[in-house]
């Protein structure tokens, strides 16, 4: 089974193309999804979800269509969004066996099964009882996939499930994310480039609404290698820099401005050659 999305365009009322032709063949695995906030990332997740309708275009699920097979997509599908609310003087417990009976697992032996497994998975179990309006930003997201697995998902969607996680919780999260795509689709997005290098085979870079660039992000490296140099500068030589080269990232190191600069041809002058990261493959897609 895999969900292919096929030239699926959305404008808002107020003129805002959120989608603009976007196709992608996705399979089962880790795929990742990546662009800056705005880029188009949320509308595909709620499209695929069947929270939105596109205005032209088709998603499908092996023989499903999303947009006229709504129900059938659910019962297969686990969506944890960018903002989720819960009940705050609930139980992790208590709501886990409601969404559970939601998601139509009625029998309670079942449920109770599906529900101390995903609190287990999770790192949650020790505290099952404690209401949710005492748990942590990290302790809310892991609550937040294993709602989104209850009914044991062919196609899971995380949109931007790391933002705000400590490394520990966000290495948590890898794993348990890592294990679910071995038997599922799962389709993560992110504007947190670390993200993706560490998990996915597979990922897009959207921007504006576009697909600007796809692939296996080793191999989309590999195509920079050889190309991409740094050096240390003086703030106040930025922009001349930015007019002479092809500035495509430029950060502080020690308080001091380093730039990575995108050339076809070696370059000299304080250049240093150094080898291209994931970071460089999108910063030479979104800025240039």
């Amino acid at each position: 089974m895999k969900l292919v999305i096929d030239n699926l365009s959305k404008t808002y009322e107020n003129g805002v193309k959120a989608l603009q032709n976007v196709s992608l063949e996705i399979p089962k695995g880790m795929f990742g999804l990546l662009g800056p906030n705005g880029a188009g990332k949320s509308t595909l997740m709620r499209t695929i979800a069947t929270l939105q309708e596109a205005d032209s275009g088709a998603v499908t699920l092996g023989d499903l269509n999303v947009q006229t097979d709504k129900n059938a997509i659910r019962q297969l599908l686990g969506y944890l969004p960018q903002q989720f609310g819960v009940y705050p003087k609930m139980s992790a417990e208590v709501l886990l066996h409601h969404f559970g009976v939601l998601k139509g697992i009625t029998k309670k032996n079942e449920r109770k099964e599906m529900v101390d497994y995903l609190l287990h998975k999770t790192n949650l179990y020790a505290v099952r009882k404690q209401n949710l309006g005492g748990f942590s930003g990290g302790m809310k997201q892991r609550f937040g996939i294993a709602q989104a697995l209850l009914n044991n998902p062919k196609l899971l969607i995380v949109d931007e499930p790391t933002a705000g996680l400590d490394p520990k919780e966000r290495n948590r999260f890898y794993n348990l994310l890592s294990e679910i795509s071995e038997n599922t689709i799962v389709i993560f997005s992110t504007h947190i480039v670390d993200d993706i290098k560490e998990l996915c085979n597979n990922m897009a870079i959207i921007n504006r609404g576009e697909v600007i660039l796809k692939g296996n992000p080793l191999k989309l490296i590999d195509q920079l290698n050889g190309k991409i140099y740094q050096k240390a500068i003086q703030r106040s030589d930025l922009d001349a820099y930015k007019k002479q080269y092809t500035v495509i990232n430029d950060k502080l190191f020690l308080g001091k401005p380093i730039i990575h600069v995108l050339s076809d041809v070696p370059l000299n002058e304080g250049f240093t050659p150094i080898e291209a990261g994931l970071e460089d493959v999108y910063f030479s897609q979104i800025n240039h």
